[in-house]
């Protein structure tokens, strides 16, 4: 293989432009803030730049990775936001009535409640997407908008605040020098590429994602593969706002995970799963969930004015998406495709046909 179609390989691989804005990104900051990719020891724990980006990130990264699945069959889930309040609601509720807040068995049961309820909302969304035919964004629009109901009337309107340390060690704590979030996202993230890439589930997810009628008729149950995509996105988001509320130690009906959608579905289109559905990419939305990350934290570091920050950030989306369209890189940076050896184009004679009748010489 030469040198150049080694470069044409990895340009055309579907991580590289995604790799190469993050690391655009992270360059960008160097300027304003020289020691960037500084890492400090302080009190046994890593601080930083970098360590804040994936501390942050985490949740993000949670509901991307269980939305790549429901995007892969052909669907989207626009509820993973009210779950995460929904989560963080229960939760913290019923932390914030113990006697004793510290009390492990009662921290392990209010997360059971939160995700319990969260897996809940993800089967319910199933339900109305696979058994009742609607439109996975009119199904998942219903827990959107009630969601945020629900959430508020748990928290009676109010922002419940618990003080409890084994709850603070989900979204807030360390272990082994590391944020103790980032073993959660690697947990998640290794079982869903274990179950997806090495068993059959993911060509089964992906399939379904590009015919489910078609899958269907050969034997895949398309409709049970739909129901546990969702509440697997349900669950992912139910850990995320496990994270958010241990993390502010607090829990906020009103704006815990607000938008947090939109951001995962850009997350999962700039890593480069199709929304169409079919073939689909978790180590995509793990970058696609960096680099949306790096991108807030860039704005920030830049002085980027509060007023104009989204149209910055959706700016550098669009350049993201366009570079990852072949299309739009043959216009711009005018790649061709690989030239085939030439053909003699030079004009052939019809063959006669085969009932033609044949011609008679007249002799003068």
């Amino acid at each position: 293989m030469t040198t150049t179609s080694r470069r044409r390989a990895l340009t055309h691989h579907h991580l590289f432009w995604p790799v190469a804005v993050l690391i655009a990104l992270l360059l960008v900051n160097v300027p304003f803030t020289p020691d960037f990719f500084s890492i400090n020891m302080t009190d046994g724990h890593l601080y930083g730049s970098l360590v804040s980006i994936v501390l942050f990130g985490s949740p993000l990264i949670l509901v991307a990775v269980g939305m790549t699945l429901v995007i892969a069959t052909g669907g989207i889930d626009l509820s993973v936001g009210a779950v995460v309040a929904i989560t963080g609601a229960l939760t913290c509720s019923y932390i914030s009535d113990q006697a004793d807040q510290n009390t492990l068995s009662a921290v392990f049961l209010a997360m059971g409640i939160g995700l319990v309820a969260a897996v809940v909302c993800g089967l319910w969304n199933g339900f109305l997407v696979a058994r009742m035919g609607i439109q996975p964004i009119i199904a998942t629009l219903i827990i959107m908008v009630a969601g945020r109901g629900v959430a508020q009337l748990i928290t009676d309107g109010q922002i419940i605040t618990v003080n409890s340390e084994p709850y603070k060690l989900i979204g807030g704590g360390y272990w082994l020098t590391l944020p103790f979030s980032v073993f959660v996202v690697a947990a998640v993230v290794a079982v869903t590429v274990a179950l997806t890439r090495r068993t059959a589930l993911g060509l089964l997810v992906e399939s379904v994602g590009g015919n489910a009628e078609a899958s269907r008729l050969v034997g895949i149950r398309s409709t049970r593969i739909k129901i546990m995509v969702y509440m697997f996105c349900a669950l992912c988001a139910g850990i995320a706002g496990l994270m958010i509320s241990s993390n502010t130690s607090a829990a906020d009906g009103n704006n815990a995970g607000l938008w947090i959608e939109l951001d995962a579905i850009l997350a999962v289109v700039i890593g480069g799963t199709s929304l169409l559905g079919g073939r689909f990419s978790i180590g995509g939305t793990v970058v696609g969930a960096l680099v949306i990350q790096t991108l807030t934290t860039t704005i920030y570091t830049i002085g980027v004015p509060t007023q104009t920050n989204l149209v910055f950030k959706a700016a550098v989306v669009i350049v993201v998406c366009l570079l990852q369209s072949p299309k739009f890189r043959a216009k711009v940076f005018g790649a061709k495709g690989p030239k085939g050896p030439q053909r003699d184009t030079a004009p052939v004679e019809p063959a006669p046909a085969a009932d033609a009748a044949p011609k008679m010489e007249v002799s003068r």
